[in-house]
């Protein structure tokens, strides 16, 4: 029997190897440049060299999946595993090993622990999921790519609308290509007879930041939660308490997704919009599905997904520049254009092949919104049209999606 205080020596070796070399590889030269420059001010000339390192490709993902089997088995809340071969498995499952989602030991072990026999049901819709996965990641998110890298890398001055133009496809790129991946895993592990669990619930739909972060990269936040807020203390404290863990979950965040102060900033920004929900206590006000039982929505439920929205795509500004200056530049550019002219016009010859993004756009926010409380937007095909109508779809989508597949883009989060 393994005593208490060697348990906990067990974790603490647990935690520092793994967040040692996420640390290593992830953010050495962030803080050996901000160490460089804190004494810069100072006067001082430090020699500081940066390494440069190449980062493993999805590392932050399996780093989190191999703690929370460490902290649950630590908890008593999982029994430890004695067959190597099946830990590997969970750790490095193909299908989400690099984007995510990231799973729970106690989710994804037991699976691997009994004997599966091929589901046809689950293999079908598992299909389906991939294929409007590939949807959204070749035919939008691959799309948007080249007008927000122009946007965004410092093209010759832009008007305003065109700035607001590119941090909406920004926002639909980033949506796509993620959700797109982990619509794709999801997907692929249903073929293998493994349930993983949902990473976005049709986040865009949300009507305040606290519900969209219930919405968006659920794998992340919860684990977040979990392992981080509410071992901190949660919601349980004073304001101050509550206050310092909110901007201590959204900071690491930023964090997570990046060694740059443009990610800690995004961090910061989403920690004070959600810090009023949370205080006045409406963070859980939205729960469930927008408009339930309905097509439409209420004036003040599409006021306030507008709203949400665009708080969080002019949050996105942030995550998607390359330096604070940047994303400053940009925002100050949206900020003087409309006060300015606030009638001006996009040049459009620059933005003439966006046009053929457009309808996919409104096509993938009609079907997601007409499947909004389903676990992806083709999930009722099945149950709600005929096989001709069906496989209509099915062949449409899958035609558009070679058609539009010349050119790579990889996936954002791979660089995560």
């Amino acid at each position: 029997m393994i005593e208490p205080r060697d348990l906990r020596l067990l974790l603490a070796i647990s935690v520092v190897a793994n967040l040692g070399l996420l640390g290593f590889f992830k953010y050495h030269d962030f803080f050996a440049q901000s160490f460089s420059d804190a004494f810069r001010l100072l006067g001082h000339r430090p020699d500081v060299r940066l390494l440069h390192l190449v980062l493993p490709v999805g590392i932050s993902f399996y780093t989190f999946q191999s703690l929370s089997y460490t902290i649950d088995v630590y908890r008593r809340e999982l029994r430890a595993v004695r067959d190597p071969l099946v830990f590997f498995a969970f750790v490095g499952f193909f299908p989400q090993m690099l984007a995510g989602p990231i799973e729970r030991a106690r989710n994804m072990l037991p699976q691997f622990q009994r004997s599966r026999v091929f589901d046809a049901s689950a293999a079908i819709d598992g299909t389906r999921q991939m294929l409007w996965g590939l949807f959204k990641k070749v035919v939008i998110a691959d799309q948007c790519a080249p007008i927000v890298d122009g946007i965004f890398g410092g093209s010759p001055p832009l008007s305003a609308n065109e700035i607001v133009f590119g941090c909406i496809l920004f926002a639909f790129q980033i949506y796509c290509d993620f959700s797109g991946y982990s619509d794709i895993a999801i997907g692929c592990g249903r073929l293998f007879g493994i349930t993983l669990m949902r990473n976005f619930a049709f986040p865009y739909f949300s009507r305040d930041i606290a519900e969209f972060w219930r919405r968006w990269h659920i794998s992340l936040s919860t684990w977040f939660r979990d392992y981080l807020y509410i071992p901190l203390g949660g919601s349980r404290g004073g304001p101050w308490s509550r206050v310092r863990n909110t901007f201590i979950i959204f900071l690491v965040s930023g964090l997570w997704h990046g060694a740059n102060y443009t990610f800690l900033i995004w961090g910061a920004v989403h920690a004070a919009l959600f810090l009023p929900l949370l205080l006045r206590g409406t963070n859980r006000q939205h729960t469930g599905t927008v408009a339930q039982g309905r097509w439409l929505p209420t004036l003040r439920e599409f006021l306030s997904m507008l709203l949400t929205f665009t708080l969080v795509t002019l949050a996105w500004v942030f995550f998607r520049a390359v330096d604070v200056s940047t994303a400053v530049r940009l925002l100050a550019g949206i900020a003087s254009g409309y006060a300015h002219n606030p009638m001006q016009l996009i040049n459009l010859p620059r933005f003439t092949f966006t046009v053929a993004v457009t309808p996919f756009i409104l096509t993938m926010l009609l079907a997601e919104w007409s499947q909004r409380d389903e676990q992806h937007a083709l999930a009722k095909l099945e149950r709600s049209l005929g096989p001709l109508a069906r496989w209509g779809i099915y062949y449409a989508l899958a035609l558009i999606v070679l058609y539009h597949s010349g050119e790579e883009h990889t996936f954002i989060y791979f660089q995560f």
